[in-house]
């Protein structure tokens, strides 16, 4: 699908497909990108592929002289091959999160294509911070956002993507909060449902551990793509003082949820060794009431072996009271080991 979208005054507007750019060389050779007349329509500023078929690649190629990407291109983890210059044009591919709500996130690719004043867009899903930017964008000047070139256009995508970790961050903060409470609660349980909730438990920090980290993947890549392009500032090109003051923001914005991110990484990794910890306590209680109850009830185990004896010379066996008195040192045996363990406190 190819979604071209024009600037218009203060907003993005959607135009169709096979709408000829409108004043694509100046906005190439790097001027502004303004209609040619009062009359003319507005000029293309964004072309946003979405799951594009080859004709569509195609076609947005040579309109402005690029080769685009395809998918098995985008998805290589090379940095020359994510971040580099060809055909005048600025090549970024950066990893976006994408369902983070369904409890199944995904990492996928989006490649920002940017020539002069026109932006290009590739990408084989439909992240949900594409959306709110285009919601924002075309709402007019009460949205605040600046959409007049292609290089604005992408900071904001950025913006919206770095806002969206943000607030997964926080869900993701406030469950392991949650896990914290379960882990460490305090009320009674019997010993086989606490461990078996605290396997269930391994599972949750497992999901929120491998889910935390795709987050840090996605920002670390986000933090290349604009670190990249704001070291062009004075190289290759001059960055508008507007942009340039964006990038900046964006940059403390990744830097800072990648230290929250770490944060929480540690706070995973100690709930889980905690975790474990605990499992491995009771297991361990379980195996100590096996060994008290092995060492109480030895000794009326040896009194009831000497007295299942068949030899004739045992007095006992004669006499009257012999059964009482073996029933009453097997339990003495019993009691003073229990005592004793108890006074010990390993009970």
């Amino acid at each position: 699908m190819l979604r071209i979208h024009a600037y218009d005054f203060d907003r993005l507007v959607l135009v169709a497909s096979d709408t000829p750019a409108v004043a694509m060389a100046p906005a190439v050779a790097g001027d502004a990108a303004v209609a040619l007349d009062a009359n003319a329509p507005p000029p293309v500023v964004w072309y946003d592929l979405v799951n594009p078929t080859p004709e569509e690649e195609r076609s947005v190629g040579e309109a402005l002289g690029i080769a685009v990407p395809t998918m098995d291109e985008m998805e290589d983890i090379e940095l020359s091959a994510r971040l580099y210059q060809e055909g005048g044009a600025e090549f970024m591919t950066m990893t976006v999160l994408t369902r983070p709500d369904a409890g199944t996130p995904r990492k996928v690719p989006v490649t920002f294509i940017v020539k002069g004043q026109v932006l290009v867009t590739v990408r084989h899903a439909e992240p949900r911070p594409f959306d709110a930017f285009l919601a924002r964008a075309r709402r007019g000047n009460g949205a605040g956002l600046h959409c007049s070139n292609g290089e604005l256009i992408m900071a904001g995508l950025i913006e919206a993507v770095i806002d969206r970790m943000a607030d997964t961050l926080e869900r993701l903060g406030s469950d392991i909060d949650q896990i914290s409470q379960e882990v460490f609660s305090a009320k009674a349980a019997k010993v086989n449902k606490k461990t078996r909730d605290l396997q269930e438990l391994i599972r949750e920090i497992g999901q929120t551990g491998e889910f935390l980290t795709v987050v840090r993947e996605s920002l670390v890549s986000v933090s290349r793509v604009v670190a990249y392009y704001s070291a062009l500032d004075g190289v290759d090109r001059k960055l508008a003082k507007e942009l340039r003051q964006r990038l900046k923001l964006l940059q403390r914005d990744a830097a800072s949820l990648g230290d929250h991110s770490a944060f929480l990484s540690g706070k995973i990794n100690f709930l889980l060794d905690a975790t474990l910890g605990l499992i491995n306590l009771e297991q361990n209680q379980i195996i100590k009431i096996f060994s008290v109850a092995a060492v109480v009830f030895l000794p009326p185990t040896l009194v009831a072996s000497v007295y299942g004896m068949n030899f004739e010379a045992m007095p006992e066996l004669q006499w009257r009271y012999g059964y009482p008195m073996a029933i009453v040192m097997m339990i003495i045996s019993m009691i003073l080991p229990y005592l004793y363990f108890k006074r010990r406190g390993w009970l």
